[in-house]
């Protein structure tokens, strides 16, 4: 009885795992709703894209295009020819599997150097946004400092002393950082917990 509530445990806690994984992956639609074709600064559209070892790129086309993958130095002259993949279904989704920069072009003649070209670097990990300054840190940092001392007037010998000034009293608030991203994604660390609450809840309940 024991080892069948256990069995069940370990079942549970997998199909939890196997829920939540898929969704720390990002599937970007290359183009958003331009697509793939031609006209279009795609080194544009991946500028402040942060691509993931895991991510998807998905590539939406009509009838006479293509989606070739080809090597640095045909991305760079638009050649045709000697593409490591290539494919014509009119959607095509890439796996980005390993870190590194992945180049893709349209093989069709005239297309890459009309704009159907993309290069795509891949990062192992997402980079974690710095936090927005909070607003008492920025008006202490504005703040005058003032102290007290002496000083002694030029061509004198009379001795001016000079009060500490008050200083400026600031008005705590703070500000909230949003960020925006194309897809939804869960922290590792909240995976790691959910995946070990989850057996010692069902086991509480099983017992």
């Amino acid at each position: 009885m024991a080892s069948s509530n256990i069995a069940r445990v370990v079942c549970a806690a997998l199909l939890v795992l196997c829920m939540v994984v898929p969704s720390l992956a990002t599937v970007y639609t290359v183009g958003d709703t331009a697509g793939w074709v031609m006209g279009v600064d795609y080194s544009t559209w991946t500028s402040g894209k942060t691509f993931t070892v895991g991510d998807s790129i998905v590539f939406n086309y009509g009838s006479g295009h293509t989606v070739d993958e080809v090597s640095a130095g045909d991305y760079k002259t638009c050649t045709v020819g000697n593409s490591l993949s290539s494919d014509t279904s009119g959607a095509s989704t890439i796996a980005l599997k390993t870190a590194g920069t992945r180049y893709f072009i349209c093989a069709v003649v005239g297309h890459c150097g009309s704009g159907m070209k993309l290069a795509v670097t891949v990062s192992k990990t997402k980079k974690a946004s710095a936090p927005a300054p909070s607003a008492d840190n920025t008006l202490a940092a504005d703040a005058p400092t003032a102290s007290s001392g002496t000083r002694k007037p030029s061509g004198g010998n009379t001795t001016v002393t000079t009060p500490a000034a008050n200083k400026p009293t600031s008005t705590s608030s703070s500000t909230t950082s949003t960020h925006s991203s194309s897809g939804t994604a869960l922290s590792p660390i909240a995976v790691a917990l959910l995946v070990i609450s989850w057996p010692v809840f069902s086991m509480l309940v099983l017992s």
